[in-house]
């Protein structure tokens, strides 16, 4: 049987995190001030030592590569959008929507992995999609149930849908694709990431359901999580705006599951909320809210899933 969380995930450590104007045309999370960016590198670099102990604490494997300051790769601290581990030994690089977050991909990580006791042989790449301007942003553009084999993702710039039926094809998932909205200057506009609005665990998924605006969609992707089983503990745009979709469930070495999530998210939680996931898992909530401001995504993005 497939396993849907892992003990042991990759993080980048930032040395030029920053806003990136490339990102921002279609990530509305995104804000920009006239904060210089040292100062914001600064901040950005503390959250991440942060969360990385707070993991390290709960015995949590935490594998840390430092960024490089050439190319210049503000984004490079969310590697799950370009590299996905799976069980099988294989690994999969995604073709970028942004250029300058192209140069995140590194090949030297996967002997890094490898050289701590892991067996990654074989690479699907899609990044010769990017010629055609079509793109597939990892688990990202993707939320993988992975014990039972269904992918979901919500179509967008950044998530093709024929690209998102070719990986589910190579890695035998079943496709569940849908649109997904947001409210923005009174305009409803696409989701830049699934995974901003969607996290799926292996009993419960969270999700905003209010984001899929077709009755038709939003009653299908119901169904498909209720024949899994899993329970659904709906959030809504507003906790959706403050990072309440992006998280990650995790087990630490001695099995035990945390549901990792910012302090910004969890904050936005009702009561009710909170005690629902609690009776699934403890909680785990780093403050990062300089990486969310500027960077537009929140600390599922930060983490890469290591299997094997």
């Amino acid at each position: 049987m497939y396993k849907q969380v892992t003990n042991t995930l990759l993080m980048i450590e930032p040395v030029a995190f920053g806003y990136n104007a490339e990102t921002a045309g279609n990530n509305y999370f995104q804000q920009k001030d006239e904060n210089a960016p040292e100062q914001i590198q600064a901040k950005a670099l503390a959250e991440f030592k942060a969360m990385v102990q707070l993991l390290k604490d709960k015995n949590l494997n935490i594998i840390t590569v430092k960024d490089t300051i050439e190319p210049h790769t503000p984004d490079a601290i969310f590697p799950n959008n370009w590299i996905s581990f799976h069980e099988e030994g294989v690994i999969a690089f995604f073709p970028m929507y942004a250029v300058n977050r192209r140069h995140e991909r590194r090949t030297d990580l996967i002997e890094n992995i490898n050289a701590r006791g892991f067996h990654f042989t074989e690479l699907n790449n899609y990044t010769t999609y990017e010629d055609e301007n079509r793109y597939l942003e990892g688990t990202g553009s993707m939320i993988l149930d992975r014990r039972m084999r269904i992918a979901y993702a919500a179509i967008s710039e950044r998530t093709d849908r024929e690209l998102f039926e070719e990986f589910c094809k190579d890695f035998n998932f079943k496709p569940c694709a849908f649109s997904a909205n947001q409210s923005v200057d009174e305009q409803r506009l696409p989701i830049y990431h699934t995974n901003v609005m969607m996290t799926v665990a292996e009993e419960y998924v969270v999700l905003c359901l209010s984001a899929i605006d077709d009755a038709e969609e939003r009653q299908n992707v119901i169904r498909t999580i209720e024949k899994t089983g899993k329970v659904i503990v709906e959030i809504n745009e507003e906790q959706m705006h403050h990072f309440a979709g992006n998280m990650l469930q995790v087990k630490n070495n001695d099995g035990i599951p945390y549901l990792v999530m910012s302090e910004t998210a969890y904050k936005s939680l009702t009561k009710e909320q909170t005690e629902q996931l609690k009776s699934f898992n403890d909680i785990i909530t780093p403050a990062v809210p300089t990486i969310e401001k500027y960077g537009g995504g929140s600390v599922r993005c930060m983490m890469a899933e290591i299997f094997g």
